[in-house]
């Protein structure tokens, strides 16, 4: 979490009292999403592209449509050749 704040991937949690970070579901939400986009082989810049507009329905959101479309081409692919090896394996 502290990586992720640290490269502006998750904004900055408010602090407690005693100067903790104290996380919120929105935080929760967000780590969600770059697990995920992690999980599919993004780069940390491909993970930064769709975060930006992220609660700005007015943004553009036309190079984040073409990146996630190829990277679910890929997720199909992959699923494809582990169907292959399943299978395979039975």
């Amino acid at each position: 979490m502290r990586y992720c704040e640290k490269e502006g991937l998750l904004p900055a949690p408010a602090r407690t009292a005693a100067n903790y970070r104290s996380y919120g579901h929105a935080h929760v939400e967000r780590l969600r999403f770059i697990r995920n986009c992690r999980a599919l082989d993004m780069t940390q810049e491909e993970i930064r592209m769709p975060l930006g507009p992220m609660g700005q329905p007015a943004a553009d959101c036309g190079g984040v449509s073409r990146l996630l479309d190829e990277h679910l081409a890929h997720v199909d692919v992959r699923i494809a050749e582990l169907s292959r090896l399943r299978q395979q394996l039975n």
